[in-house]
């Protein structure tokens, strides 16, 4: 019988809610005909558990006093094991492992040098030239400075606190040549964000998605008043 995504009734949370604690979830699910990650997810959000006598059984696949060892057990660190490694900090590998290690001071293949040149994708700027500027340990953002902020502080120093470095609506460029002062200006991050509202960007798109937010605030609702209705008071017998 294949797995069914249909909507729950209230027969099947009954029904869940009577074998679930005592059976596999596997056999929960075929015997239901629904995938066993449902299953498991509507059992988490009705709050119904196993049972402790079903952990306790061999149902659960857990050990059981007495019984013979599974397979694996037997190369298991045992309670107050000594690590091989105590005590020797510092120690090295022999044989030719030496040769790959890590040297101190290292570094990549691909490392640039302070002053090279890349093009990235930023989430709220879009694509924006850079350029390294130190090899400062840590994220990229503490060697990597976006040549529009290079630009402007040249001129006019550091960016004010709470403040942002923008090209100006319609001259955004990748150009090293073409990112100029008058392309420029530094805005504060309430104005940034007001600016790539989608209601400030297009009225049609801002209209779209406040419906969009009516609609999943509605969805949200019907399905929370639906499952508070469906959800057993209790376990049938």
């Amino acid at each position: 019988m294949s797995a069914t995504t249909q909507p729950w009734t209230p027969a099947d949370l009954a029904t869940l809610a009577r074998i679930y604690p005592h059976m596999r979830t596997k056999d929960v699910a075929v015997r239901m005909g629904r995938p066993e990650s449902g299953i498991n997810y509507k059992a988490w959000a009705l709050k119904i558990r196993k049972t402790p006598e079903y952990l306790a059984s061999r149902m659960a696949g857990r050990l059981q006093p007495g019984e013979p060892a599974p397979v694996g057990l037997g190369s298991r660190f045992p309670r107050g094991n000594v690590p091989w490694n105590a005590g020797r900090k510092g120690w090295q590998a022999g044989g030719l492992s030496v040769v790959t290690q890590f040297k101190p001071g290292g570094q990549p293949l691909n490392t640039q040098p302070v002053g090279s040149y890349r093009l990235v994708k930023h989430k709220a700027c879009g694509p924006r030239l850079e350029r390294k500027t130190s090899e400062s340990k840590g994220s990229n953002d503490k060697r990597w400075t976006p040549v529009s902020r290079l630009v402007w502080e040249a001129a006019h120093g550091p960016v004010p606190k709470g403040h942002l470095v923008v090209f100006k609506p319609g001259m955004v460029t990748t150009v090293l040549e073409q990112i100029t002062l008058e392309r420029l200006e530094c805005i504060t991050r309430a104005q940034h964000a007001s600016r790539n509202h989608p209601r400030n960007k297009s009225p049609e798109i801002g209209r779209l998605v406040q419906l969009k937010g009516a609609i999943t605030r509605q969805v949200n609702r019907i399905t929370r008043a639906h499952e508070a209705q469906q959800q057993p008071q209790g376990q049938p017998a």
